[in-house]
């Protein structure tokens, strides 16, 4: 197998290259209509056909190592590095990505899948697909030089063949391990499909948008993996590393969210280029960035430039990827500066009260904390550089920066759906804010009674000032938003009878893009709330002998019992906990703590017990030498079940937002005829 993945690689480059430089002559020859002994359409046809075949090879070479793991074949260095025979199957799937090389073959092999997707529509506009094809073809050709050359997966062990391999990463071997890292590779790989239609719309001058109504679903979907990866990478770092925590702000946290946000303000402002022909330089520029951090997040991940939890040791591929960053750059400026005059907006802002501005604000607010992160993240490097020491950046620097910004952006993702396009009026201001801001101060007065005070123990606290002002603003958020599905369906209930859920499935699916969008910023205001529980976090830490208690909140554990198991795979110790409320036993907790025979690797295997308004978060950390007892911490976080409701809902509306529309004549038909509201009216309605 290692024969066939090392040769199936070799081929997937030579047909990238040959994708690159027959697609590049093809449009070439187009662009100066030269003549040419081999038509430059049928020449583009070959090339395109050529990045189908090596979709294919990589397949092959994804199937060959897939395979060498399931066989145990530890002749291939990276099979006895990162598998072991007692593994359990689905984490076998794992060791795809559990290392660099075959990390890098797993992002190739998608780059694969989507090229494959690509080249498959190139009918809707033949001559865009073959540019963005092309440009594909490029960065295809740096990760598959990367793995025939600096990191090849396939390389034979020397020396005597291990009767058992090193094993797999014990961080990796849970559930959310066999999703999270696929997920958030289909939104990283992803955004290269936009970046190549972005520039190669641009290298042709493409008249029009329509160039951004095709990437539109390209986006989203990527847009959509990446936002599920990384909230699955939160649960992952929440339940398994047994810090109470799921956010730290490590730098390959960072290293995700940063093209997250860049990509997040290029959805939102695309659809000024749409509507009002604005913006055009910025949203290249911002799909060029957004790619352009995916591959530093790549470098920082596999180069091992940062200390993390999920990088990989240092290795020779940063070189590799310093420098396709600065070609790609390059080439970005040099398009650019080129064909700028093709970029000139339509229109202007008209005023600073209006749905544009909105977009605006939220772009700059989107760009500047993507800015504060990335400067965070690369600090230590650029320390160590400059004065010889590496200096950390920790979570409360971030948290001090990053609170406000995501309260600013909160409150614009409440204005934004209240204000109309081009201009507003004091009246419909008037109208339109009246109910968030009654819903604003009810909420804070609510928030008072029940104890959420800015002040702790006596003294003035940002985190409790900054949950009162999260709780506040997200109820006037989430005011705002029912009032514009309400206002809608509330039109179409009076004009067709049918009852007030029946209106808001009509008016959703008359604006898919608009109301899914909607939902989008409703998940986005649940998993606010959820975030700002974490200011009331709570824990407590005891060894504990036989029928010790240790008190929690409402919450009483009782130890019960001390035990060890074993498999083939790990040996394993935990507590037996009671957990009682009030005087009545409600169940029992298990925390454990693992040792992985393979690599002699210990693991936190965190027990959590979830109820709407908190966790009950228990940790195994050990047994006391001295007494033999295990040593227990609890916490009691509250609303985190909040922040993984949120991701669920902002997937799905981003499914919702996927769907196409109806059609007027088709939404007809849902409703009597006669009883069909208008469009003026939904207009008037949704002002």
């Amino acid at each position: 197998m290692a024969a066939l993945g090392s040769l199936s690689l070799l081929i997937a480059l030579a047909l990238a290259a040959y994708n690159l430089l027959a697609g590049a002559v093809a449009l070439r020859l187009l662009a100066t209509g030269q003549n040419a002994p081999i038509s430059p359409e049928r020449l583009a046809d070959t090339a395109r056909r050529a990045g189908i075949a090596g979709f294919l090879a990589i397949t092959a070479a994804a199937f060959a190592l897939i395979w060498s793991v399931f066989t145990n074949d530890f002749s291939i260095t990276y099979i006895m590095e990162h598998s072991n025979r007692a593994l359990p199957g689905p984490y076998k799937f794992s060791a795809l990505w559990s290392g660099q090389e075959g990390s890098l073959l797993l992002w190739a092999w998608l780059l694969g899948i989507y090229g494959f997707v690509l080249r498959m529509t190139h009918k809707r506009d033949v001559r865009l697909y073959a540019y963005a094809g092309t440009i594909l073809a490029a960065i295809q050709v740096f990760f598959l030089s990367i793995l025939n050359f600096a990191a090849p997966p396939f390389a034979l062990f020397r020396g005597a063949i291990p009767e058992d391999g090193n094993g797999l990463n014990p961080l990796l071997q849970y559930p959310e391990m066999v999703i999270h890292p696929p997920m958030l590779y289909l939104g990283y790989v992803g955004f290269s499909i936009p970046f190549c239609f972005a520039l190669g719309a641009l290298m042709m001058r493409y008249p029009g948008e329509k160039w951004i109504r095709i990437t539109r679903v390209w986006t989203m979907v990527t847009w959509m993996f990446l936002t599920a990866g990384i909230f699955l990478g939160m649960h992952w770092a929440y339940a398994v590393l047994g810090w109470g925590g799921y956010w730290g702000w490590d730098p390959v946290e960072n290293a995700s969210f940063m093209p997250w946000l860049t990509g997040t303000a290029f959805l939102h402002s695309v659809m000024m280029q749409e509507k009002k022909g604005m913006m055009k330089s910025w949203n290249v520029w911002l799909i060029f960035v957004t790619f352009l951090l995916t591959m530093l997040g790549t470098l920082l991940t596999r180069a091992g430039l940062v200390s993390s939890v999920h990088a990989f040791a240092q290795s020779s591929i940063g070189t590799w990827f310093v420098t396709f960053m600065i070609i790609v750059l390059a080439v970005c400026i040099f398009t650019y500066v080129l064909q700028r005059s093709h970029l000139k907006s339509d229109h202007r802002v008209e005023s600073l009260v209006s749905r544009e501005s909105t977009f605006l604000f939220n772009n700059l607010v989107l760009l500047v904390a993507c800015f504060v992160i990335l400067w965070g993240t690369l600090f230590p490097i650029l320390s160590e550089y400059v004065v010889g020491n590496k200096v950390t950046v920790g979570a409360p620097w971030y948290n001090q920066v990053a609170v406000p910004i995501g309260l600013f952006l909160l409150f614009l993702t409440g204005v934004g759906p209240l204000l109309p396009w081009r201009s507003t009026s004091m009246k419909s201001i008037r109208r339109n804010f009246v109910l968030p801001v009654i819903v604003l101060w009810a909420t804070v007065i609510v928030c008072l009674a029940v104890g959420v005070w800015p002040w702790k123990d006596g003294s003035f606290s940002s985190g409790n000032f900054y949950a009162l002002v999260a709780f506040s603003m997200s109820a006037a958020v989430l005011a705002a938003i029912l009032s514009e599905f309400f206002r809608g369906a509330g039109v179409i209930r009076r004009q067709t009878g049918r009852n007030l859920l029946t209106a808001m499935y009509l008016l959703t699916h008359r604006n898919t893009r608009r109301y899914g969008g909607y939902i989008i910023h409703i998940g986005v205001v649940i998993i606010v709330i959820g975030l700002a529980g974490a200011a009331f976090n709570r824990n407590e830490e005891r060894e504990l002998a036989l029928h010790d208690k240790l008190p929690i909140g409402p919450y009483t554990l009782e130890c019960v019992g001390f035990t060890q198991d074993s498999n083939l795979n790990y040996n394993s110790e935990y507590a037996l906990l009671d957990v009682y409320k009030d005087g009545k036993k409600l169940f029992q907790m298990t925390p454990e703590k693992r040792v992985y025979l393979a690599s002699s690797q210990p693991q936190t295997m965190v027990a959590i017990h979830s109820v709407p308004g908190w966790d009950l978060y228990v940790v195994y950390e050990g047994t006391n030498p001295a007494t033999n007892q295990p040593i227990i911490k609890a916490f009691l976080n509250p609303l985190v079940g909040w922040i993984w409701f949120g991701v669920a809902i902002i997937v799905f509306g981003t499914v919702i937002a996927l769907v196409p529309s109806l059609s007027p004549a088709t939404a007809s038909l849902r409703v009597p005829a006669r009883a069909a509201p208008t469009e003026p009216a939904l207009r008037r309605s949704q002002l």
